[in-house]
């Protein structure tokens, strides 16, 4: 299993090339997983050793969400089809219906005889028509990145401009778009001085330019209060141990947070049903704190983005994972049941067991 990512591109020591060189002597097929590239006909991958290539149907291929496209090696892909579903037994719940498969089909059908090169000169004028409306905002500057990589291959506007100027962040701006109507996704971050939104075409249909180009002029030319920059010192104290009981949708979990403070900055451990990992965060005042920690897994991640409420010994409130929704938690200081006393170390051996 091989991502089309840049350590799989020629001249790296696990490029495609090379492991193809290794392994097909021992008859190891390769996948190569490009969900989100766009399709290349002679297919780039299996030119270079790849023996099947998967993609994505929803994203850059614009055919059904649920639905994929796989090419290569006939007899790998006819077994892939023996054990797909329908059959009965497992997997019988995981069907790939029949409008599913002539949407895909569709899809490459249409890609086949689109004008690429037309499309990206018609995204290029869409972010050219919301480049010029925000930059009449004085001290915001623009630039267009054209990505020529085969992954979320779409020109990309960034904007750019001094948060302490407009007193507002990209993070800000981009929650701004995204919860309130019309709705725009756009990411956003923020670099010592500078903060930045990104737009992406390779979605938008006519008619998008001018939605987006308004709304991002209306959030960065509104008048706002400088931010308070003061930090304030809490009197609170949380450091220590806390036991968490966090409520999922259909279950409940007992986790455990680990904090330590200077001044307001939190880090520590959070201990969850599989793993240990760091903890950071900010209390924002004697009664509001914020943490934050990310579990790992193969191929995923879950952000856990703790928002509490501070009650003495008690912090209750919800947390944010992103794709996987929400969860309500409660966390109380750990209460130590073994009273303390000395400990004695044995100079030798048990005299007896």
């Amino acid at each position: 299993y091989i991502m089309a990512y840049d350590e799989s591109q020629p001249g790296q020591p696990l490029s495609l090339e090379n492991v193809a060189r290794i392994a097909k002597p021992h008859n190891i097929p390769i996948l190569v997983d490009a969900a989100a590239e766009v399709l290349t006909i002679p297919n780039v991958h299996l030119q270079r050793g790849a023996t099947v290539v998967v993609y994505s149907g929803g994203k850059a291929i614009c055919g059904p969400q649920c639905a994929g496209l796989v090419l290569g090696k006939k007899d790998i892909l006819m077994s892939a089809w023996q054990a797909s579903s329908p059959h009965h037994g497992p997997g019988r719940d995981n069907k790939v219906g029949r409008e599913e498969m002539m949407g895909m089909l569709a899809a490459v059908e249409a890609w086949v005889k689109r004008d690429h090169a037309a499309e990206w000169k018609t995204w290029l004028s869409w972010l050219d028509n919301i480049a010029q409306k925000v930059s009449k905002i004085e001290g915001v500057t623009t630039s267009v990145f054209e990505p020529t990589e085969l992954s979320n291959k779409s020109p990309v506007l960034n904007i750019y401009w001094d948060p302490a100027k407009l007193n507002i962040t990209g993070e800000e701006v981009a929650e701004e778009l995204g919860r309130n109507k019309p709705r725009v996704a756009i990411g956003g971050e923020t670099k010592e001085d500078k903060t930045s939104i990104n737009i992406t075409t390779g979605q938008m249909q006519p008619g998008n330019d001018k939605v987006v180009a308004d709304r991002i002029y209306a959030v960065l030319s509104q008048k706002r209060s400088p931010k308070i920059t003061k930090m304030v010192t809490p009197t609170v104290n949380l450091r220590g141990s806390w036991d968490a009981t966090i409520q999922f949708f259909s279950s409940v979990s007992h986790h455990a947070l680990f904090i330590e403070h200077d001044g307001k900055w939190i880090k520590g451990f959070h201990k969850g049903d599989f793993s240990v990992r760091e903890l950071t965060g900010v209390i924002e005042s004697d009664t509001t704190v914020k943490l934050r920690s990310v579990d790992r897994r193969p191929g995923d991640s879950i952000t856990f983005i703790f928002s509490g409420t501070i009650s003495g010994d008690s912090i209750a409130g919800s947390i944010y994972m992103g794709e996987y929704r929400t969860a309500t938690f409660t966390a109380k200081r750990t209460s130590y049941k073994i009273p303390p006393k000395e400990i004695i170390v044995p100079g030798g051996p048990p005299l007896a067991t």
